[in-house]
């Protein structure tokens, strides 16, 4: 028993700090700065929902997946940090505040951004992606496996409720502290998606390398 909550510890504070509902919840008001409250919890809730099942299938097939293609989670984490930068540019030239959501565009625009970027990679990152394949690689019993996904599950619930209370923060901060907000995240962002793209690149050119000696 002890053994299980040692573990459930591990898995709650490392995709906790992973998934990072504080550092997602800035990028979100921006992106749903346009929404009523109603619309921005169904953003929140299928971002959430996304994150969650794209998590579970990584964690149970995200070796077969990656073997079958051929692929990486430092290619992974490059293709991450490309979406990053680009968000982060919209973000710093507040072109995500121009655009203008008409009530027709609304439902259409809450599915665009709940499944990308928000769900994957903002939430379900390269980092959580990877976490979720290591740890349930190392799992060797059903309660374990039950243990991990429940620590997921309470840390995206932990994120929903974060997103929820930004509605209450728009309105104590008005449109134009939004906008100074979102030039900085816009910064930060950025910042952020150069250091996913490096740290993606370097092992890849380490191997390169490695192969060319």
């Amino acid at each position: 028993m002890s053994e299980l909550l040692a573990f459930g510890v591990l898995v709650f504070t490392s995709f906790f700090t992973l998934i990072n509902p504080l550092g997602t919840m800035p990028v979100f008001m921006t992106m749903t700065g346009q929404l009523n409250s109603q619309e921005r919890g169904k953003t929140a809730l299928k971002a959430v929902l996304v994150a969650l099942f794209a998590l579970i299938m990584f964690a149970f097939s995200g070796n077969l997946l990656f073997d079958f293609f051929g692929i990486s989670v430092n290619s992974l984490r490059m293709v991450g940090g490309v979406i990053f930068f680009i968000m982060g540019m919209d973000m710093l030239q507040a072109r995500l505040a121009s655009t203008k959501v008409t009530p027709g565009q609304a439902k259409e625009y809450v599915n665009d951004i709940s499944v990308t970027p928000l769900g994957i990679p903002m939430i379900c990152g390269p980092g959580a992606i990877t976490n979720a394949i290591v740890l349930m690689r190392d799992t060797s019993s059903y309660a374990e496996k039950a243990v991990l996904i429940s620590a997921m599950v309470v840390v995206l619930l932990i994120t929903y409720v974060v997103l929820l209370s930004s509605s209450k923060i728009l309105k104590i901060i008005g449109e134009t502290g939004n906008k100074v907000m979102m030039r900085l995240m816009g910064l930060i962002v950025m910042v952020i998606a150069v250091e996913f793209f490096f740290s993606g690149l370097k092992p890849i050119l380490v191997d390169i390398l490695q192969a060319a000696g």
